[in-house]
Parts: structure tokens; sequence; C-alpha cells
């Protein structure tokens, strides 16, 4: 369990099944026995980054404590419950018992009471036990006389002992990605802009950029033309064709201070397939029009760098090859708006 002070805890016994009403605290390495009858054990706690990056409502990070893992006992007993309570037994708390098995060292005391074992505490966790029981024949040579039909469970802990590799022992099956999108991400807003939705998110192995392996840190995934000039402003998501060319695409975004118009050509009508069904770039200085704004802009022949993309005579290619690396998980969800104030915060989970 996650407590209020974002420690992490296990369960040993949850006494009888009862309700759990007092949250442990403390990050000591023994067992930590709560008022309620449960016992805990310590294992970490969420770091700030970590609640940020991997604290979900169904999800948190799991990891290690280096001083929980030294303090660990390969083989130790802690626990021990009543499987079977017996009867006819002295009543009294009876001390000293062996913890018999391959391990070592290991006592009990237990308490009978109107017959029948009531308690068992571990007064000596011992070491080395893959296996381990309590005879009755030794609780009644320890003072429980006449005790017959009683039946423990001795609980084995993990390999190494509780806390000594607790991804293991907590079950972490899953591994979680994390990333923020932080505004616009970096000055060239066309890498991920904040004028326009987003409602799918992907893991791609080995993208290429400009045929050559990916290693920048955002890549934009558009293409882009510098207008010399433009009548107004285009509309996001719309239509725009090329006089002469025949080209169309689909707007991005709009950069009306810089007149950088981001555009991509899909394999579907209006979106980037011309009335004769061929894919057409955009080229030269050939008039583009918006069809629901109705605008037009005349792309520059220049070559310049303009908001840190680099144009050729007036066009700049996307800085992902289109169709390269693999995509090793794809996400659709509801559109997310974006604004320049507002950060997402997107987390994978894959299962192994």
């Amino acid at each position: 369990m996650l407590s209020s002070t974002n420690n992490v805890y296990k369960v040993l016994d949850n006494n009888g099944n009862a309700a759990s009403t007092v949250e442990p605290t403390g990050t000591s390495t023994s067992i930590l026995t709560t008022g309620d009858g449960y016992k805990w054990k310590y294992m970490y706690s969420l770091s700030a980054s970590q609640q940020v990056n991997f604290l979900s409502t169904d999800f948190m990070a799991v990891t290690t404590d280096s001083t929980v893992a030294a303090a660990a006992v390969d083989g130790a007993i802690n626990i021990v419950k009543i499987k079977t309570a017996g009867s006819s037994g002295s009543n009294g708390t009876h001390t000293n018992i062996d913890i018999r098995g391959d391990g070592t060292g290991g006592k009990v005391s237990v308490t009978v009471g109107s017959g029948s074992v009531t308690a068992v505490t571990v007064t000596t966790a011992g070491t080395g036990y893959t296996f381990a029981y309590i005879r009755v024949a030794d609780i009644v040579a320890a003072g429980a006389t006449g005790l017959t039909g009683t039946e423990l469970d001795v609980i084995i802990e993990p390999k190494g002992g509780h806390g000594k590799d607790s991804v293991n022992e907590l079950g972490g099956f899953f591994v979680m990605t994390n990333t923020n999108f932080e505004g616009a991400e970096t000055s060239n807003s066309g890498d991920f802009n904040t004028t326009n939705d987003f409602r799918r998110v992907a893991i791609v192995k080995d993208p290429k950029s400009g045929g050559s392996a990916a290693t920048a840190t955002t890549l934009r995934a558009v293409k882009s033309v510098l207008l010399a000039s433009a009548s107004g402003s285009f509309t996001i998501d719309e239509k725009i064709t090329q006089s002469t060319t025949g080209a169309v695409g689909k707007v991005v975004e709009w950069d009306n201070t810089n007149k950088i118009l981001y555009y991509i050509q899909t394999r579907f009508n209006n979106a980037g397939l011309d009335t004769n069904g061929n894919l057409t770039a955009f080229s030269g200085a050939n008039t583009i029009t918006g069809a629901d704004s109705g605008i037009t802009g005349t792309p520059s022949t220049s070559t310049s760098t303009v908001d840190s993309v680099s144009f050729t005579s007036g066009y700049a290619a996307a800085e992902l090859d289109a169709d390269s690396g693999d995509v090793v998980y794809i996400e659709n969800r509801a559109p997310i708006t974006r604004a320049s104030d507002q950060t997402e915060n997107v987390k994978l989970v894959i299962e192994f």
C-alpha cells in the first residue's frame, strides 16, 4: 500500500482478514505492527520525480531501497498463521518453541486459551529457511500439555528476504514510459505546436532523419513552406491546394508572424491526393489557397533559415523521414487540445 507520506508497505499479516484502520508510518527495517493488528514491511519511498512521472490511478513505480535490501535476511521467518487451533491444551503462553525445517535459529511462543491456540508470535526469525514447520509435540513439550489437532502455517519469505528485490517481490511485470509535452517544446513551433490537437500516441523504433538514424530530441514530422506574402490567416485542418501543380494538403499550423505554413499530405482525397489520385508535391511560387478560409499565399523562392526551419527555394521537408522505423506501439485517444501554458503527461504501460 502507498501511504499518505508516499511510503510503500507490504502487508505481511492482515489480522485474520480484519479491516485495516491504522496507517503504518516510518521507515524502519523491522516488521511494523499497527494498532489494528496488521503487520507491515516497509519497502521503499516514492521520490518526487517518481510521483510525477510514474504514479497513476492504477500504477506506481517499484524500486528497491538499498537500506532495506541490506537489512534483509535470507530465509528468515516473521509470520506464522494458525490454520487449525486444536484443543485440550494447557492454557498460557509457551515459549522457546523451535521452528523446524532446513533453516536455523527460528523460535516462536504459542499462546493457548480455552485449550486452543489463540496466538503465535515469532520471537527469533532465524535464517536460511526454504521450508519450515512447527511440531505440536514441541508445543506440548513447552508446556501446552494435552494439545492436539493444532496446525500452524509458517510463511516463507521471498528469496533473500523481504525488500531484497522489491521489483520481483511486488510483481513488477510492467514497464512504464513517461514523457511531458510542455507548451511548444522548442523555439521551432512546428516540432510540436500548441495550435492543433493530437489524438494518437506511438512508439517508433529506429526512425530516420535525412536518411540517417534520428538522434535529435525533437523532430518536425510535417512539411512547411515559407510564404513571401499571404492575404490573411490559414485555418487549422483546412484543405489547401496549389495552382498549376494541383498539389493538395492539409494545414497543421499557420505561423502568421514568420509566414510559415506547416502542412501534411496524406494518402487520402482532399488531404494529399490531387484530382488525378496522385500525391503531387507543392513546388515553385505557385499560389496556395485555403479551401475554408479562402486565404491565398505566394511561396517564397529564397533559401534561408526562419525560426529554426531551413528552407530551400521556399520549401522544407519533414525532419522525420516518412515510413522510417518500426511502429512497436500505437494508441488512439480522444482529441487533446493543447495550449502554450499547458503540459500533457503521457504514460504508456508495457506488460512483460
